[in-house]
């Protein structure tokens, strides 16, 4: 039986008396590309912050490639966390680093390796996001949305992770740079071989990459399974979030409208 590569069992989490997350539950098996959705304030960003590592549960347990998320150690956690890379909404470069040093960045903190070798790997990175060797000279301050996203892709790939994480990879992009970005992570999935978790709320974005969909609400996982599968989930959120008239528009152009029926 293989091993998921994230699982989240009895997962609980509250800020003060208002609890975000009751006994939640969801395993990504390898090589899966799974959406989060969830409506505003439900908690999937805190749920992507606790698999980062950023924030403690409460209660419950994280799993990564079978081995927990939290304990054993620094240098343990350390180790584990490589085998992820992040991508965050908004980006997060260092405004103070150009585009080299920003993806340079976590293969510079491992100190593994000489700066011949870093100025190869981030020449590589570059290419893989479809960017060039002079794009390493700008700042952030000079890149557009589009580019900014990039660069965090490939800085989030830098250390050649297993399991990528997406926080909105295509909020505040125009539709044609979401579009682009999106056939650029599906090319990237593929031929890395990555398993992916993504949040977004974007259903475009959700029906051009997911292989499943996970719905949050009511504090937990209500529903997890295909596109299809989750549109037939009789649910207020789900029939809001995939049956208004922008919703059928987008599925039908992503070829999903069958699943309607």
């Amino acid at each position: 039986m293989t091993v998921p590569v994230l699982r989240i069992k009895d997962l609980s989490t509250r800020f003060g008396d208002l609890w975000i997350h009751r006994k939640l539950d969801l395993d990504i098996e390898r090589g899966e590309l799974v959406s989060l959705v969830g409506g505003s304030g439900s908690g999937k960003t805190t749920l992507l912050r606790m698999v980062v590592g950023l924030l403690l549960p409460d209660g419950g347990c994280i799993e990564l490639f079978g081995e927990p998320l939290f304990g054993g150690g620094v240098a343990r956690e350390r180790t584990l966390r490589q085998r992820f890379g992040v991508l965050f909404q908004h980006g997060a470069l260092f405004s103070a680093f150009n585009v080299f040093d920003n993806i340079a960045f976590p293969l510079r903190e491992l100190k593994r390796y000489d700066e011949d070798a870093i100025h190869d790997l981030v020449m590589l990175k570059l290419s893989l996001v479809e960017l060039l060797p002079r794009h390493g000279k700008l700042m952030p301050a000079e890149l557009s949305g589009g580019m900014i996203k990039r660069v965090a892709l490939a800085r989030a790939l830098a250390l050649e992770p297993e399991l990528l994480l997406l926080d909105e990879p295509t909020a505040g992009l125009d539709p044609d740079r979401s579009d682009s970005f999106v056939r650029l992570i599906r090319m990237l999935g593929e031929e890395l071989g990555l398993t992916v978790m993504l949040v977004t709320h974007d259903l475009d974005t959700l029906a051009a990459l997911s292989t499943r969909v996970a719905v949050l609400a009511e504090q937990r996982i209500l529903a997890y399974g295909t596109i299809d599968e989750i549109m037939h989930f009789d649910h207020p959120f789900v029939r809001n979030f995939f049956l208004s008239e922008r919703s059928v528009r987008a599925l039908h152009n992503s070829g999903l409208a069958e699943a309607l029926n």
